[in-house]
């Protein structure tokens, strides 16, 4: 299939001319402080050269002080890309490195495909954001007599259905296929009304792909391919394990054993659900999807819609009681349409996690900036997630922290 010309443009390295190459060389040993906008806001474009070189030695430093198995980063600004690079390798004793095309699960960041894709048949008619659940779907029941009459497309991709968090997850783990545990939501208890509180979802957020299917007669799957991954040109995105395993370089998933990492066999679980889990990805397709979620692609994802799908829609205060990074940067936290929204030392950050087994993600924008970070990794290490605030930090001109631990170990390379 031939893939139509893609509304930005892509390019692996920074956009340097003569002058940036020389601002590069020139400030390899200057302190972060100097290169960054005097005024507190967007670095100018010396400071974008040097925050990409700091990204990319951190990156670097967590894999190999931090005993990450494999990581790939990616980092964005308006249209272009600054950083797209992998470290590591792709299983332990393996020699084969990653970089900007080897493909990791994205694990619990296909929800914001989810909802972008439900936005785009909203904008056509094909749904709207309050359709009810039951109109497509007549058999959708809950445990509290017509409160699922009450539950719309909006409810599903915001996790507002009124059920506990995480419900039937272990049902899923177990190897319960999803049409059964679709049927089980009616067993389960509820914690409030539909509409009226949060509680994080994978089985009823994936009732979307139901709607999907009911509203256009097409599969979820082929219709976020259709939409999103080939106007996009993400062409190393797929759905499913086997997919996964057929990519031509793909990170194996590692859990910790008894000395060290252990590579292990991607499970089959929480792919049965592609609207919240489902999808495979290389960190330059993410890098493809931040600048189109950044506004870059409008052809493709307009600015109303994206407007639509970053808009805080339930406040999710848990998250600020988390530590780390959240707890000292974060002032409010809401869920979008599949996206979390925070308000990260004053700025809208638009984030979202995803874990598997064996594998990590992590995507933030700062949307008012059109900048994005993106980092994947296949271990089930903490060290990764402390990157991105590092580089928010520095973007933003925020006082430095070493959110990846990093500073503490006493070989630590410094960055020169």
């Amino acid at each position: 299939m031939r893939f139509p010309r893609p509304p930005f443009r892509i390019d692996p390295r920074p956009a340097l001319g003569l002058a940036g190459l020389l601002v590069f060389f020139l400030l390899a040993s200057a302190p972060l402080g100097a290169v960054l906008a005097r005024d507190g806001g967007v670095p100018d474009e010396a400071g974008l050269i040097r925050l990409a070189r700091k990204a990319d030695a951190l990156a670097e430093q967590v894999v190999t002080h931090g005993k990450v198995v494999g990581l790939a980063i990616a980092i964005v600004h308006e249209d272009r890309v600054l950083l797209q690079r992998g470290h590591g390798v792709v299983k332990v004793g393996s020699r084969e490195q990653v970089d900007a095309d080897t493909v990791f699960r994205l694990a619990s960041l296909s929800k914001a495909f989810a909802g972008t894709l439900a936005g785009l048949l909203v904008r056509e008619g094909a749904l709207r954001w309050d359709t009810r659940v039951v109109d497509p779907l007549p058999s959708f029941r809950l445990g509290r007599p017509g409160a699922a009459q009450r539950v719309t497309l909006r409810d599903i991709l915001s996790h507002q259905v009124g059920l506990p968090f995480h419900a039937l997850d272990r049902d899923l783990e177990a190897d319960e296929p999803y049409p059964v545990l679709a049927g089980k939501l009616a067993d389960a208890p509820l914690t409030c009304e539909p509409g009226q509180c949060y509680a994080y979802q994978n089985i009823a957020f994936s009732l979307v792909g139901d709607m999907v299917f009911a509203a256009t007669g097409d599969f979820y799957t082929h219709q976020v391919e259709r939409r999103i991954f080939h106007p996009l040109r993400m062409r190393t995105a797929t759905f499913g394990r086997e997919a996964l395993e057929s990519s031509r370089r793909w990170a194996r998933p590692h859990v910790r054993g008894r000395r060290g990492w252990v590579a292990v066999r991607p499970k089959d679980t929480y792919y049965r659900i592609p609207p919240a889990a489902g999808i495979n990805a290389s960190i330059a397709d993410l890098a493809r999807w931040m600048i189109a979620q950044n506004g870059g692609a409008p052809d493709v994802l307009p600015a109303d819609l994206l407007a639509e799908l970053q808009r805080p829609l339930v406040r999710t205060p848990n998250e600020l009681q988390r530590g780390g990074w959240r707890r000292a940067r974060l002032r409010d936290a809401h869920y979008a349409t599949g996206w979390r929204v925070f308000d990260y030392a004053g700025h809208k950050l638009v984030f979202h996690a995803g874990a598997v087994q064996g594998y990590r993600g992590m995507i933030g924008l700062l949307p008012e900036a059109r900048f994005g970070i993106a980092l994947l990794w296949n271990c089930e290490s903490s060290k990764p997630s402390g990157l991105m605030p590092e580089v928010l930090d520095r973007f933003l001109g925020l006082p430095e922290r070493d959110w990846t631990g990093l500073a503490r170990v006493p070989d630590r390379r410094r960055t020169r």
